[in-house]
């Protein structure tokens, strides 16, 4: 099945023949009162709708575990979970800003550390140590859009019995499969492409390791941080569309990469393999296409306030992967967690712009970013 048909084709209620599966609102469920067992018992630990959402998330990553969460950095918490006091992990030098303040704020209660690396791609034996239990990973990266060869990472942390989990929110399992490239884990925010309109928070984690899915449950069941009946059934409504949306915004991004690459007043371009011709070609061998975020900077001498301002379409915020184009300041914005000097290893200038691009119409888009550089002259 591909994965356009199994984004629609999601379970029904075959009890009354609906197509669209009912919502399961209780908190509770009655048990049996002979063996006091039931497949439900009570919501936290699991739910009927969120465990259809669950099954389509599997089924799309081509995993056999899937897990829904309250958000996206809940998700990742649940996959931190699994570490140890003393343990390690490696993660890129550019790396979401949510992210970055879990490992700077709440590892060292924890007992953990963790290492940013500038690029996880040259990565050797020698960067690996006993403690190194973990290498987290965003390909591409936010917001430098670098790339990291996961089958070269994958084979190099399991010869140090280290996992791997993937941070996959940019390129959803439309565009990349990262357990079919030997990944142990795949982390995703739903907040972004897999709801796509800006209007809930959700996270997910997808596994084909039994061990690894016994402990997310239990995060689910211990921590709480679990996703409600109501938005698992949107989260599930929502994927039916999205790889139509995201082949939309992936097409306008295209041809906005190459519109600014051409412009006199945009002196950088960042978008997916556009760091070298060997991230090119990773790139190219691991994904089947660059996703709809691309990041750039103005010519020297342009106002970037003016520009944001003079804006119609793009909206000034956070976050990213809704219907609507979306533009942010990743240094003040996404990644203000970081320190200067974190936000200067990562490649993250107080000048890069991060644009979202949405399921307008091109033609707009182009010119509405023509006349903001304009304004900004």
């Amino acid at each position: 099945m591909h994965i356009q048909t199994a984004a629609v084709q999601t379970l029904r209620d075959h009890e009354h023949g609906a197509v669209v599966p009912p919502v399961h609102l209780a908190s509770t469920f009655e048990l049996d009162a002979a063996t006091e067992d039931a497949a439900y018992a009570y919501q936290r630990g699991s739910n009927p709708t969120r465990a259809q959402l669950e099954q389509v998330l599997a089924t799309l990553d081509g995993a056999e575990h899937g897990f829904a969460f309250a958000t996206g950095m809940a998700a990742t918490a649940a996959v931190f979970s699994t570490l140890q006091v003393g343990d390690q992990v490696l993660l890129p030098a550019s790396v979401y800003g949510g992210t970055f303040r879990f490992v700077d704020k709440v590892f060292p209660s924890r007992g953990l550390t963790g290492r940013f690396v500038d690029d996880l791609g040259a990565l050797t034996d020698a960067d690996f140590t006993p403690a190194t239990k973990m290498v987290f990973v965003e390909t591409p990266a936010n917001p430098t859009l670098r790339i990291t060869d996961l089958r070269r990472l994958v084979e190099l942390a399991h010869r140090h019995g280290a996992l791997v989990a993937v941070d996959n929110t940019f390129m959803t399992p439309v565009l990349q499969r990262p357990l079919e490239l030997g990944a142990d884990v795949v982390v995703q925010s739903a907040t972004k492409y897999l709801a796509g309109h800006s209007d809930l928070l959700a996270g997910t984690v997808t596994t084909n390791d039994p061990a690894l899915a016994e402990a997310y449950a239990l995060a689910q069941k211990a921590q709480g941080g679990v996703l409600s009946p109501s938005d698992s059934f949107r989260l599930i409504q929502a994927i039916k569309t999205l790889p139509l949306r995201l082949d939309r915004q992936q097409a306008n991004a295209e041809q906005i990469v190459a519109h600014l690459r051409e412009h006199d007043d945009v002196t950088t371009v960042f978008y997916p393999g556009s760091h070298s011709e060997d991230e090119a070609r990773i790139h190219a061998s691991q994904a089947t296409g660059g996703g709809a975020v691309l990041s750039f900077e103005l010519a020297k001498g342009l106002d970037r306030v003016r520009f944001i301002q003079a804006l119609r379409y793009p909206v000034y915020a956070v976050s990213l992967g809704g219907v609507e184009s979306l533009i942010c300041r990743p240094a003040t914005m996404t990644h203000e967690a970081m320190t200067p000097q974190a936000r200067a290893a990562a490649g993250i200038s107080d000048e890069l712009l991060r644009l979202s691009v949405g399921i307008e119409n091109i033609d707009d888009l182009i010119e509405d970013l023509d006349q903001a550089l304009a304004a900004a002259r």
